[in-house]
């Protein structure tokens, strides 16, 4: 098969690569009971369908990698991007890029969780919806969670707002004294490129019970160049417990705001090319903003 004919179906290299990683998750799920319908074989047939679009069309780099040991972490990050696409991409570079291999265990809200079919699909391919009980069940068990602390509002943004973040909620953080399960800080980078121009109707969303109604210039997400960055891990203090107050919850969830908001700012300053007469103005305003934030 010809070089042109891989650009948009599996490869070869990652085929056989899915087929390796796979083995290696079934002796790790050998005996795990899952309550939500975990279906490792559907992950697997998911990843081969969507791997083309990861490597090809959003050709994804992920960063730091060798900051990821063998044990459970809350993974955390920045919400990015009109659709929950950011999400997908994490889950297929931990599972493919990165050493062991794991399904990421992603936290939906409760209105993905309920939609017919869908939340079905979400469950089955390793989502659940972000509940305390759910998550404190996971990693007993083990897995790793994936967190999007700004909730709706981090992919409910309008241009302007591009890779500014909302204010994390502190419930992971919590979840994370009470377990002493290690955060590990991500950020994703491109993922707002993929709409570059949006409105959002945010009265038109709230009278028809949406979290979010984004107008696009675009219908269908753009081939923006995904960057993918893993931080150290930052362990749960030792005198932190589940009865300190929310004070002292708030000043280290801020730490993580704020260990994200520098990777973010890296990240935006080794941007690849992708309309750039868009992307460089807004970059170089939020980098300054943040550095003036961080100096005022």
């Amino acid at each position: 098969m010809s070089q042109e004919h891989h650009h948009w179906f599996l490869s070869p290299e990652d085929d056989h690569k899915i087929t390796e990683v796979f083995q290696q998750l079934r002796i790790r799920y050998k005996d795990y009971k899952d309550p939500w319908g975990f279906n490792l074989d559907l992950c697997e047939s998911a990843i081969r369908k969507l791997m083309p679009v990861y490597r090809s069309y959003f050709k994804v780099r992920v960063f730091g990698q060798e900051n990821v040991k063998n044990k459970p972490y809350i993974v955390t990050g920045n919400h990015t991007g009109q659709i929950p696409l950011d999400g997908m991409l994490v889950t297929i570079a931990f599972a493919m890029d990165v050493y062991p291999p794991r399904i990421m265990r992603a936290m939906v809200e409760r209105f993905l969780a309920q939609l017919p079919f869908l939340g079905d699909l979400t469950a089955q391919t390793g989502s659940i919806l972000g509940d305390r009980a759910n998550c404190e069940y996971l990693i007993d068990h083990g897995e790793s969670i994936l967190v999007f602390p700004e909730g709706v509002k981090g992919i409910s943004k309008n241009t302007p707002d591009y890779y500014k973040l909302r204010p994390f909620s502190q419930g992971f953080y919590r979840i994370a004294v009470q377990k002493k399960t290690p955060i590990l800080p991500i950020c994703v980078i491109g993922a707002e490129e993929m709409f570059p121009l949006v409105f959002h109707a945010k009265k038109i969303a709230s009278a028809l019970k949406l979290p979010s109604l984004p107008i696009s210039a675009n219908l269908f997400p753009l081939p923006s160049p995904i960057d993918i960055y893993i931080g150290e891990e930052i362990a749960i203090p030792e005198h932190l417990n589940a009865e300190s107050s929310d004070k002292e919850i708030r000043e280290n969830v801020f730490h993580i705001e704020n260990t994200v908001k520098k990777m973010i700012v890296h990240g935006l300053a080794h941007r690849r090319p992708f309309f750039d007469s868009i992307r460089r103005p807004v970059s170089k305003f939020l980098i300054k903003e943040f550095r003036e934030k961080k100096n005022p």
